[in-house]
């Protein structure tokens, strides 16, 4: 008989593959799929039995044009709490933010506007700084990425993206709660904005003396959380240093 500890692995590999390669690909993954790429060491049909008690749990839902799965907002917090692989920023994008950071040092209102420039192109998804104090400012790059969301197809919902992120004050209210992470995700439904139900927002902060102020980027819910958190990880340190 298999372990429950030995189960409970193997149901958040499955999870951790569906995921990962939903978030890659945009298509539904099947148990098909899974046994033939990734070899495991376990039979087709115990994979189907695993995809089917997770969808059963909520984790995971079943497109009804397909024999694959996709990730629910479910799936991807527990993916983000227990499951997910910080990724490091390569050599070259490492170098190139830190060209940025000394060119322009003394200049603080476009260090900032150009951190959001590198973010939005390293994740390819919006950015945002609010600093403290001044006068509620706020920063974004990258609303463009909005309409390139391969699963937003309907016009009303990216206009309503767009729209949220022209209203500076939801926004603020929206990057300003407390964190109790040092970088806090939230997906879907937890940011309360029906607007924007569609999307996940990683919220990291900053302090360098007597400045004080957030970095976030908003992405679909299918957003790399991998690679965000590695960025703004990277670049809030070294902004504070």
């Amino acid at each position: 008989m298999v372990k429950q500890t030995d189960l409970q692995q193997r149901k958040d590999l499955i999870l951790a593959i569906v995921v990962n390669q939903y978030i890659k690909t945009i298509t539904p993954i099947g148990s098909h799929f899974i046994t033939e790429e990734f070899r495991l060491d376990v039979s087709p049909a115990t994979v189907r039995n695993i995809l089917a008690e997770l969808e059963e749990e909520g984790y995971l839902s079943h497109p009804h044009t397909s024999a694959g799965r996709v990730p629910t907002q479910r799936g991807y917090r527990y993916y983000v709490d227990h499951l997910m692989n910080e990724i490091q920023l390569l050599e070259e994008e490492k170098r190139r933010i830190q060209l940025e950071y000394k060119r322009h040092v003394d200049q603080l209102e476009i260090l900032m506007e150009k951190t959001t420039e590198v973010i939005s192109d390293l994740t390819h998804y919006t950015s945002i700084i609010s600093v403290d104090g001044w006068d509620s400012k706020i920063i974004l790059k990258g609303t463009s990425h909005v309409v390139g969301y391969p699963e937003n197809t309907n016009i009303l919902k990216i206009q309503a993206i767009l729209r949220i992120l022209e209203e500076k004050e939801r926004l603020l209210a929206l990057i300003n709660r407390d964190l109790n992470h040092k970088i806090e995700i939230y997906i879907g439904h937890e940011m309360a904005l029906k607007e924007i139900e569609g999307c996940s927002l990683a919220v990291s902060s900053f302090e360098k003396g007597s400045l004080t102020g957030r970095i976030a980027v908003l992405g679909p819910t299918r957003m790399n959380y991998n690679r965000v958190v590695s960025a703004l990880e990277y670049i809030s340190d070294l902004f504070s240093h």
